[in-house]
């Protein structure tokens, strides 16, 4: 998650505002493989993406994923953590992904629900509001 991603600056803008002040919890590094698992797990998916260490020289990005691997830093605010699962569930192992599209947004939305406990009509609701894209059905890329 690079805070410099144009395309991406809105649905960042609406995480500040929506999700952020939602969940103040933050995950040591040493942790975040133990989430990853039991979120994939309770997803019903197997062959969870792996955990690495984000290169010191990723000055500009909180965290990154593919289908694969998650980067990220020494410690990791849990809703960051989802986000970067919503980009694993909708990426392929090849480097195909929805971006930041109405798939990983639904996606996404989906994790914050079951996993943040957070309140699924009025994210739903602050989503349209902000005009960005979500499938609320979606489903993982490589399962659909």
């Amino acid at each position: 998650m690079s805070r410099g991603d144009a395309a991406a600056r809105r649905l960042y803008a609406w995480e500040d505002a929506e999700v952020a002040p939602r969940d103040r919890s933050r995950v040591p590094f040493a942790q975040l493989q133990a989430l990853v698992d039991h979120v994939w797990a309770a997803e019903g998916l197997r062959h969870p993406p792996r955990l690495r260490p984000l290169p010191r020289q990723a000055r500009a990005t909180v965290a990154r994923a593919t289908r694969l691997a998650i980067e990220a830093p020494a410690e990791l605010p849990t809703w960051i953590l989802l986000h970067e699962l919503a980009h694993a569930l909708s990426s392929t192992a090849e480097g195909g992904t929805d971006g930041h599209g109405p798939r990983f947004v639904g996606l996404y939305l989906q994790l914050l629900v079951r996993h943040a406990r957070m309140p699924e009509a009025a994210l739903a609701a602050s989503l349209r509001a902000a005009g960005i894209p979500f499938d609320p059905d979606a489903r993982p890329v490589f399962l659909a």
